[in-house]
């Protein structure tokens, strides 16, 4: 298998140690539900897992929560809450909306304020390196002593800070310098240094998370293009400085960013569709198909019809799955899928080519159905049709139930018991409630109303 790295600006063999790949994916920063921009990237780096272990690697995978940072602390503030209540809040909404999109979890989830010990042994490294300083309550890194800085995003460190919203400080050396370690401030969370009190700057976090997970060097990073700088430039040269190994990551692998209305999705735009938001109006198989018919590495326009359009598309898989050859004939041919695996195969290993991949699947269904009418037999087709879907994490579920007037007593029977434990802050049980309600088809919304349901469109 190849995959474009970032880094080489080509793509590269993906080559396993022992037949292992380990591979961080950068998490969310919870302060907000998850939108469908992180749908669109963790379904990708879903897929990538699940494409790894069909072809037999174990895939040793760890995704951080960001739960200390600048964002985090401001709404806590503006909601009169602790950062620890809201980032544990959206922690459990995540979970909640990824298991209903069908993807896979990590092996780890790590959060930033549970690694505060391993941030600061980095950090009190990097001192002795005289890669970073102190400068009062704070800690910097030294751009310019790390002399390959900018081969990520393939800029020098003069064009960065021509054209860059640099954070000026007077405790800098220099503009470029970022910060490890930031002093404490009143009312935000810190904890103990040899600095004094304060919190960990946001890049050193993954860098701590990797190493300690993962050790000094991985097989893939993952994240949006949004991160190439100056979030994973930053980690290439604290980590690689602090371990004195190269590469950090010998694949960096980015995804397009998703849009809306020609712009990037973002909250300060106020163009936020939140994944609990789309699941009231699409099921999580037609998202799904609508990001993957698309290459990753491209920006892709988000709308409701769009994403809707795949569910005519499902159709033609689902069809060709639910079919049962009763008139076929011992003696008459069976409809061969190697050709349609193969290409699904070559299409994944190259670049990870879902839209080929998903081209070679229609073609299978199609085969499948002139089968039946040829009388030939479709088992062995319908078998490594359901495969191949499987590596895609497309369900193809039917509707299980229907909305008589005594299961909706049920159903807000059990929305009410849920609302109750996460208000008692028991936030693992009210997500088993939840994914009781998803496993018979139940998709729950949680809006300034109170908690909405649906039954799931398949």
């Amino acid at each position: 298998m190849k995959l474009y790295s970032t880094l080489s600006r080509q793509k590269e063999p993906l080559n396993t140690t022992n037949g292992k790949i380990k591979m961080y994916v950068c998490g969310v920063t919870p302060y907000a539900p998850s939108h469908v921009g992180h749908a669109m990237s963790y379904i990708i780096f879903d897929v990538l897992k699940r494409y790894l272990e069909f072809k037999d690697i174990k895939v040793i995978h760890i995704q951080n929560f960001t739960d200390i940072e600048d964002k985090l602390i401001k709404e806590s503030t503006n909601l009169g809450i602790s950062v620890k209540q809201l980032s544990e809040k959206h922690i459990a909404d995540y979970f909640e909306v990824m298991d209903s999109l069908n993807i896979k979890r990590a092996n780890t989830y790590p959060k930033a304020s549970e690694e505060i010990p391993t941030i600061i042994e980095i950090i009190i490294n990097l001192i002795n390196k005289d890669m970073a300083y102190p400068s009062g309550d704070d800690v910097y890194f030294r751009v310019r002593k790390q002399t390959d800085y900018g081969k990520l995003s393939h800029r020098s460190i003069d064009d960065m800070k021509a054209g860059a919203r640099v954070a000026i400080s007077e405790g800098k050396e220099d503009p470029m310098d970022f910060a490890l370690w930031k002093g404490a401030k009143p009312g935000e969370p810190s904890w103990e240094s040899p600095w004094g009190k304060g919190r960990p700057g946001w890049h050193i976090e993954c860098s701590a998370m990797s190493y300690k997970y993962l050790g000094e060097t991985i097989d893939i990073h993952g994240g949006g293009q949004d991160l190439v700088f100056p979030h994973h430039e930053n980690e290439i040269a604290q980590t690689e400085a602090f371990t004195q190994t190269i590469p950090f990551s010998r694949i960096w692998v980015h995804n397009g960013l998703l849009q809306f209305a020609k712009e990037k999705m973002s909250k300060s735009l106020g163009n936020i569709i939140s994944i609990a938001d789309a699941l009231t109006k699409v099921s999580s198989d037609a998202l799904r198909l609508f990001f993957l018919s698309s290459h990753y590495r491209n920006p892709l326009l988000y709308s409701d019809e769009l994403v809707l359009a795949q569910e005519k598309a499902l159709d033609r898989l689902r069809n060709a799955m639910k079919v049962h050859n009763t008139n076929a004939n011992n003696h008459q041919k069976e409809v061969d899928p190697s050709s349609y695996r193969e290409n699904f195969i070559s299409a994944m290993e190259d670049d990870l080519n879902t839209p080929q991949a998903l081209a070679s699947l229609f073609n299978l269904a199609r085969e499948i159905n002139r089968g039946i009418k040829n009388g030939s037999s479709i088992t062995l087709a319908q078998s490594n049709l359901s495969e191949l879907l499987n590596v895609l994490g497309l369900t193809l579920s039917e509707q299980p139930i229907n909305e008589s007037e005594d299961k909706s007593s049920m159903i807000n029977l059990l929305i009410e018991l849920r609302n109750d434990l996460r208000d008692a802050q028991l936030y693992e049980l009210a997500d088993k409630v939840r994914k009781g309600l998803a496993s018979s088809g139940i998709s729950l919304e949680d809006t300034s109303d109170g908690t909405k349901w649906k039954i799931d469109r398949k």
